[in-house]
């Protein structure tokens, strides 16, 4: 029987220790795994997600808010099958937040064109993409991986919710709790800098200050 520590990890709750060896800098890629197959149909739902949407007149077409739901949802099934399968890869570890990147921006592009949520705050939100993918390049170049926290975590369940309901209802709690989760995101961006910049690169050697 499982104990309790090991299912609280197969369902995500205790993210405790290192991420597998598998998926640091400089590990195989592993592209054919059950998890990277999740992100490969996630990516290719997104552009089919931007046509239903932009092609309904007020934003809340039904099958794109489904659709959208289906991918940001199953950004938790690929974590969830590489803990129940032992099938991580640095594949996997690049494509995920690619993904959920591009799902973001994705719905924010939408919402802003039908005005279904804050423009600003969506512009915020943008940004903080923008700005965080250059980060992680800029950690990868000196060897440190961008690892995720709860932060960040809850800021993406608030942002990928909050975007799914507002294709689907007009309602002011939802713009509310959207702007509390891009608030939420730009904390995580300000703890990744300082948890991964802080700390030494991988090869134990001191980043310079100047680069």
């Amino acid at each position: 029987m499982a104990s309790p520590r090991s299912k609280r990890r197969l369902f995500g709750i205790d993210r405790s220790g290192p991420p597998p060896s598998v998926t640091r800098r400089g590990a195989p890629l592993r592209p054919w795994t059950i998890p990277n197959l999740v992100g490969y149909v996630r990516l290719a739902a997104i552009p089919v997600f931007c046509v239903l949407a932009f092609s309904s007149d007020d934003g809340r077409d039904p099958a794109a808010a489904l659709l959208y739901l289906a991918i940001a949802a199953s950004d938790y099934l690929d974590g969830f099958l590489a803990r129940a399968t032992g099938q991580y890869s640095r594949m996997g570890a690049l494509l995920d937040p690619v993904v959920d990147r591009l799902t973001v921006l994705a719905g924010a592009a939408v919402c802003w064109h039908f005005e279904l949520l804050p423009r600003w705050a969506l512009l915020v939100l943008a940004a903080r993409e923008v700005v965080t993918l250059i980060l992680a390049q800029l950690a990868l170049r000196r060897g440190i991986d961008l690892e995720i926290n709860w932060i960040g975590r809850i800021a993406v369940f608030l942002v990928f919710s909050c975007i799914f309901w507002a294709m689907v209802l007009d309602w002011w709690i939802i713009r509310a709790a959207f702007v509390a989760g891009v608030a939420a995101a730009v904390l995580a961006t300000v703890v990744y800098v300082r948890a991964a910049f802080g700390r030494r690169p991988h090869g134990g050697v001191q980043p310079s200050s100047s680069s």
